[in-house]
């Protein structure tokens, strides 16, 4: 049996691969009738390849910036200061900068602009892989940690922070999770607006994520807050799930909270790049469905609009956890 520690660390950083995995599959459900049949025929990919760019940061260098920002050393109140625009932010403080302390925001929307183009030439394959990637970063930018230099808590004695919050602590408490959202998709008139706004609303966050970790330890002692394990030859020193579950009872809905509005900007993000392109009609791109599958897509939606993907065994993601087994 694989502790739930140790699986997160296997699985790696950023939300999480089950998170990730969650959020594009959760915004699939939000999409109108223009876009959603074709999301959902690809359904399969966009959820197992969220974590791309995660995988990537193995064999490309250039990648790893490209998932935060570290406001602190843009300045005071940095995040809302900086440019929302690229060419602007390099004018300010520097390419080097920038790929030094990160630059999601930005990111974002050069994924989004790709996303726009395989719209325009309906190029399926290339809809597919920048709408996956795009996921994923819009998730990350409503990360807390991923806006700050202290993203692991390795500034304030609170290493370890980083994969508690965004990866330890959903393994254990997604069955408890609320994974249905009354959100729409809608077009973003000013995209890069709305990212911004959750980039900074993530920011703030940053005071309750390092406060309640340091209010939950007073119940603890190192032994009962930590736990030692070996990887690879080594020791690694991880949170206890006892104490994991305490900080959690802490922070209240925000992790989840912050799940649910990911995977509505993600819908609204790919909405928006398909209207941007013209609203091309995707019908030729999507196999004609058979009966069966039509069924099948209703009751998909059935149990998502009662919050039951777990309970009826649809949420990809922890399917495939489990028959690789992940946290069993």
């Amino acid at each position: 049996m694989v502790s739930i520690a140790l699986a997160v660390l296997l699985v790696g950083s950023s939300w999480g691969f089950l998170v990730h995995r969650t959020v594009n599959q959760l915004a699939i459900y939000s999409l109108p009738k223009g876009v959603a049949p074709f999301f959902y025929s690809g359904k399969d990919y966009l959820v197992k390849y969220s974590t791309r760019p995660d995988e990537r940061r193995n064999t490309d260098s250039a990648e790893a910036t490209k998932h935060f920002i570290d406001f602190e050393a843009f300045g005071d109140s940095a995040a809302w200061k900086m440019p929302y625009d690229w060419a602007t932010a390099v004018q300010r403080y520097s390419v080097d900068s920038l790929l030094e302390y990160g630059y999601v925001p930005y990111q974002v929307m050069v994924t989004k602009a790709k996303l726009t183009e395989a719209f325009r030439l309906k190029n399926s394959d290339s809809i597919l892989y920048y709408a996956a990637d795009l996921g994923h970063y819009i998730s990350d930018a409503h990360v807390p940690l991923h806006t700050s230099i202290n993203y692991d808590g390795q500034l304030t004695g609170q290493k370890g922070l980083h994969s508690l919050w965004e990866s330890v602590i959903p393994e254990i408490e997604l069955s408890n999770y609320n994974l249905y959202s009354k959100h729409k998709a809608k077009y973003l008139a000013r995209p890069e607006e709305q990212l911004w706004k959750a980039v900074q609303e993530a920011h703030v966050l940053l005071t309750d994520v390092f406060g309640q970790e340091k209010e939950a330890s007073k119940g603890f002692t190192d032994s009962t807050k930590y736990r030692t394990q070996v990887r690879r030859g080594r020791e690694v020193k991880s949170y206890t799930t006892e104490f994991a579950r305490a900080y959690n009872a802490r922070l209240g809905k925000t992790i989840n909270e912050q799940l649910l509005k990911s995977s509505a900007m993600v819908a609204d993000f790919w909405y928006t790049s398909w209207v941007d392109a013209g609203k091309p009609d995707l019908s030729s791109l999507v196999k004609k469905r058979s009966e069966e599958e039509k069924d099948a897509y209703k009751k998909e939606l059935k149990a998502y609009k009662k919050n039951e993907l777990l309970k009826e065994k649809l949420l990809i993601s922890r399917r495939d956890q489990r028959q690789s087994g992940a946290g069993e």
